[in-house]
């Protein structure tokens, strides 16, 4: 067994050995599990798509005269932020749009514009235009405030995400007459097409699928910059069925994620524009495995076809939470490019990119060999199955 402590001093000497989720898969081919254990310290996996519950809090620093923001409004390029906080603080989030943004009046909407591409100019270095309005207090006098915002002159920008980089999700189908728009992307009708989002093999929490060394205080590659899991996110299920292998066979684990904003780069947090549905942000995510013993070595090493995930018709079946799928399907087939499903071959399209996932892997795999990354302890693991943690689904009540 081997301690993160022991993999940090090796990092620091200089003698560290790091390879990709992808790499890792053909040297246990090659060497086994026990040697690999032995030869190897670090795995980074990785994963890039679009992750709606993400946004970005500010410090927009305080005028003069003062202004509190601070239940009136604050718009950034027209969208709104959430000014719940205090007098200069707001959030905003990657899905908020422009109040006259005409959404799905005209069906299907473009969505062009919207929180997370104000948050993929700001870290392109661009100014957005601040416009905030306020009541006014003795110590806060100002009522209006009209001036260009960059993320240099901003106090503080942080990139918190309050549920990122899923582990497993379903494979979207639509079983009626009519094309559908989802945040799946668009599905044709008739079993026209099958969309999924996921980098399999090299996707973080499917490569360590009990959360063994993945939990609070973990440092990532996020968006392009040091960031760190938070919490867990939300909708974490720890409990959904799993292979033997480890790995869920549906949506399972989530994070929370936080890093500065201003480290990060607009490559990585791309503003995505998802016809008929809304806008979304699409966030970089890498995060490094130490190898501790060979039973990490035996998930990370687990290949494309031995995960599954579920079919799901999202004409019906999700939008009215009935339990039911269509069938289950591993990635390697689902990166064929087609699958056969009710006797029919259907196209499959990935929302996530695996391109750019490896690129991240490649680039965090850098940072460790270079010296530049050491790994953290998490100060507490993410809540498992036996934890008692349930996902809760929302029961209609009555309001008296």
């Amino acid at each position: 067994m081997k301690t993160i402590k022991e993999i940090n001093e090796k990092i620091k000497k200089g003698e560290v050995v790091v390879v990709t989720a992808e790499e890792v898969i053909e040297l246990v081919e090659k060497k086994g599990p026990k040697r690999v254990a032995q030869e190897v310290d670090v795995v980074t996996t990785a994963t890039f798509g679009p992750m709606c519950s993400s946004g970005a809090y500010f410090n927009i620093g305080h005028s003069s005269p003062r202004i509190k923001v601070g239940g009136g409004t604050c718009k950034l390029n027209d969208v709104p932020t959430y000014c719940g906080f205090a007098a200069v603080d707001v959030y905003l989030g990657a899905t908020a749009i422009p109040d006259d943004d005409p959404r799905n009046k005209v069906f299907p909407g473009e969505f062009k514009y919207g929180g997370a591409h104000v948050i993929h100019e700001l870290v392109d270095g661009r100014d957005v235009r601040l416009e905030a309005s306020a009541y006014g207090t003795d110590c806060y006098p100002s009522k209006k405030l009209s001036t260009l915002v960059n993320l240099e002159s901003l106090n503080e920008a942080v990139l918190f995400n309050i549920r990122n980089c899923y582990q497993n999700y379903n494979v979207a189908v639509n079983l009626s007459d009519k094309m559908i728009y989802t945040y799946m992307g668009v599905l044709k009708p008739r079993l026209g097409n099958a969309n999924y989002c996921s980098a399999g093999q090299l996707s973080p929490l499917l490569k360590d699928p009990y959360y063994k060394t993945i939990g609070i205080g973990t440092k990532i590659f996020l968006g392009g910059g040091i960031g760190y899991i938070a919490w867990h996110g939300t909708q974490h299920n720890p409990t959904v069925k799993r292979k033997d292998n480890g790995v869920p066979q549906a949506p399972a684990g989530t994070l929370a994620v936080i890093g500065d904003l201003k480290q990060m780069k607009p490559a990585w947090l791309v503003g995505t524009s998802m016809l008929g549905y809304g806008v979304s942000l699409s966030v970089g995510i890498g995060v490094p495995i130490p190898v501790l013993d060979e039973e990490i070595v035996k998930y990370v090493a687990i290949r494309d076809e031995e995960i599954y995930t579920q079919i799901v018709d999202y004409s019906q079946v999700y939008p009215q939470r009935l339990p039911d799928s269509l069938g289950e399907v591993n990635y390697a087939q689902l990166k064929s490019g087609k699958i056969t499903l009710q006797g029919k071959e259907v196209p499959t399209g990935n929302l996530s990119s695996y391109s750019k996932a490896l690129q991240i892997a490649e680039e965090l795999k850098s940072w460790i060999k270079g010296g530049d990354f050491l790994l953290t302890e998490p100060v507490a693991y993410l809540p498992q199955a036996e934890s008692g943690y349930t996902l809760k689904p929302l029961k209609m009540r009555p309001i008296v």
